[in-house]
This record gives C-alpha cells, structure tokens and sequence, in this order.
C-alpha cells in the first residue's frame, strides 16, 4: 500500500484556481488528490520520454546481430557492457 507525506509547496495562483474549478466540478475530490495524479503523470511521461531517447540511441543492425548470432548458438555467453 502506498503511504503519503504531507509537504508544503508554493503554486502559481491562477494555477490553483484552475485546480479548485476542477475539484468543484468533482473531477478530483481534493486539490492533493488532483496534484498527486498531475505529478503522477508527469514523472510517467518522463520515464516514457528517457525510454525512447535511450532506445534511440541503439544501433539497430547491430542489435539485430547480436541477436541473431545468439539464436543461432554462435554466442556462448553475452558481451560485457
């Protein structure tokens, strides 16, 4: 189960109110509800984004190889890194 800790932070006013507008409309039940899922998803796009710029960098032909010299049993053991 996921525990919580009570943090203080500064917001951008109108920010805030934008927060209030959705929890009056019962979108979020709370401002540190509706904050705790912005956060969420942000960090899940920053691992998503970290993913993507990391598997760019990857040769694809020699990934390739290096895969398929192991399906065909010419690899013993796999490179060090």
């Amino acid at each position: 189960m996921a525990t919580t800790t009570k943090i203080a932070i500064s917001v951008d006013k109108k920010i805030l109110q934008r927060i209030d507008l959705l929890v009056d409309k019962n979108l979020f039940p709370s401002r540190s509800k509706a904050i705790q899922i912005a956060l969420e998803e942000k960090l899940s796009k920053i691992d998503k984004s970290r993913l993507a710029i990391e598997s760019a960098k990857l040769n694809i032909a020699e990934e390739q190889l290096l895969a398929d010299e192991n399906i065909n049993g010419g690899v013993s053991e796999w490179p060090e890194y």
